[in-house]
């Protein structure tokens, strides 16, 4: 028989407890976290490889609601931001709510009893409200490159690190360019033997403002939390006036990559090295990477750059485009993850019985990244086009949790079976964004980034101030959503738990 709640929220990061949180401040006790990892964490309960930290500043990177001042770093590293998020699900009650080791398999919406009806792992599951809180850097994406099941050696990627596997003295491939590749390659190259480093097209490298916070400066923010308020306001300011640049007046990108092009001469004195790392597109086409280690890692005597791609795997080697095969023990990609085809919507089938992937055919839409026609009582966080590549993803997510929190309390408080988006909003709303998107950088930059879709659409970032779009999800507009009574057809259903007004 399957298990009933109200609301069932798939996964335990950010997303899962800013909702939970929303949900019990509201007095709504009536929802189940479903998460397939071991622990809360997300993004930060998968991703441990070496180096693994956050490449936005602590004081962001973290809810408004919930400052840390124990961040040891001005850049948290994976462990601490892990473990930050344990303590938020304890401190915001939200333990009791998470079941852990349960993976969804399938949804289903069933029109007859409006209801989601959920497959997992575990046993089955049915709901009145559906929320994906899974995120876009949860499923590891692996190149298309003929011969990757031969390889005789190992394989692993960034966000499946097996750290009982000993690299010391191997010859080791790493493939990609990324920002994770960009964080272990530095702390795995005195390790290996000899490190080949495949880089199919140079990225743009600032320099890393990150430095250790004092025992003094810790005290401080523990003592008079409006400092560290403060530090957080100036933090974002900063941050937010890269929307300028990108997506605003991409000119002015250029005062920027002047930056990063001295960070690269300095660092780098190989004239030959340095063209091979001297990207051919605008800055902020691509992903912004800061790193003091990069530069210098690549010019360690046991490591070599490959400014080529990999065209194919052998049972002990790899080859690139240009036909040289290198030899290797193991094989390591940072190749990103599968963020504009989003693995959750292969799951999902909405009124008409479609896939979300299907429906969306290869163009993830959604209004304010939640919400889609066709899918009712179902919410998405960092959905398309909600994604940052200046700021903190955190900042974004607290808005979408006051948004969802807003759509399921006018659900209950209207004794209402469904909600869901009306077309003409979510069609304007996506319009707008085509329209500012146009003129962004990351459009006339002249790059091809993991931001575009299978159809060539940037279905990935905001092209606009952060706070606008968070003013927008906050105020709830009754007119963007279509309430239905229960239909006729649809049974008894468990008493729900009604969330107050506020």
């Amino acid at each position: 028989m399957a298990q009933h709640t109200q609301v069932l929220i798939v996964g335990s990061g950010f997303s899962g407890i800013a909702l939970g949180r929303a949900l019990r401040k509201s007095k709504f006790t009536d929802f189940r976290i479903l998460e397939r990892g071991s622990d809360a964490g997300g993004v930060w309960q998968s991703n441990t490889y070496p180096g693994c930290r956050c490449d936005v500043p602590s004081h962001l990177y973290s809810f408004s609601f919930a400052p840390n001042p124990d961040w040891t770093s001005t850049y948290s590293p994976q462990p601490e931001i892990q473990d930050y998020l344990r303590r938020c699900l304890d401190r915001f009650g939200l333990r009791p709510h998470l079941r852990t080791g349960v993976e969804v398999e399938e949804a289903r919406w069933d029109e007859d009893d409006q209801l989601w009806h959920v497959t997992t792992n575990t046993g089955p599951w049915t709901a009145q409200v559906l929320v994906s809180a899974v995120g876009p850097l949860t499923e590891p994406k692996l190149p298309d490159v003929p011969g990757i099941d031969r390889f005789q050696g190992k394989i692993m990627h960034s966000a499946q690190w097996d750290h009982d596997h000993d690299l010391t003295g191997e010859r080791v491939a790493s493939i990609g360019t990324g920002a994770s590749a960009i964080q272990y390659v530095p702390e795995i190259a005195d390790r290996t033997g000899t490190l080949f480093v495949f880089q199919r097209s140079a990225p743009w490298i600032t320099p890393h403002d990150e430095r250790p916070l004092t025992d003094t400066e810790r005290a401080r923010f523990r003592a008079r939390p409006l400092r560290q308020k403060i530090e957080r306001g100036k933090v974002y300011v900063s941050k937010e006036l890269l929307v300028l640049g990108f997506a605003k007046h991409p000119r002015l990108m250029g005062l920027l990559q002047n930056v990063a092009r001295k960070h690269l001469e300095r660092q780098v004195k190989d004239r030959a090295l340095r063209r091979s790392l001297t990207p051919d597109f605008t800055l902020g086409c691509k992903r912004i990477v800061p790193s003091n280690t990069w530069y210098p890692a690549l010019q360690k005597p046991n490591v070599e750059l490959v400014p080529r791609a990999l065209r194919e795997i052998r049972e002990h080697s790899v080859i690139d485009s240009a036909g040289v095969e290198r030899e290797v023990d193991t094989i390591v990609f940072g190749t990103g993850f599968h963020v504009t085809d989003i693995p959750f919507a292969d799951k999902v089938r909405g009124r008409t019985g479609e896939l979300l992937s299907t429906v969306w055919a290869g163009s993830p839409r959604a209004y304010l990244g939640v919400s889609v026609p066709l899918f009712p009582n179902f919410f998405m966080f960092l959905g398309p086009n909600s994604g940052l590549g200046h700021s903190s993803m955190v900042y974004m997510i607290e808005a979408q949790a006051e948004h969802v929190r807003k759509a399921i309390r006018a659900l209950d408080i209207s004794g209402s079976a469904t909600i869901e988006v009306d077309r003409r909003i979510h069609d304007l709303y996506n319009a707008e964004l085509d329209r500012k998107l146009a003129t962004t950088v990351w459009e006339t930059g002249g790059c091809r980034s993991f931001y575009r879709d299978a159809n060539g659409r940037n279905a990935t970032l905001y092209p606009d101030w952060t706070f606008a779009f968070r003013r927008q999800a906050t105020r709830w507009k009754p007119d963007a959503y279509r309430l239905a009574p229960p239909s006729p057809s649809a049974g008894r259903r468990p008493q729900a738990t009604t969330a107050d007004a506020s």
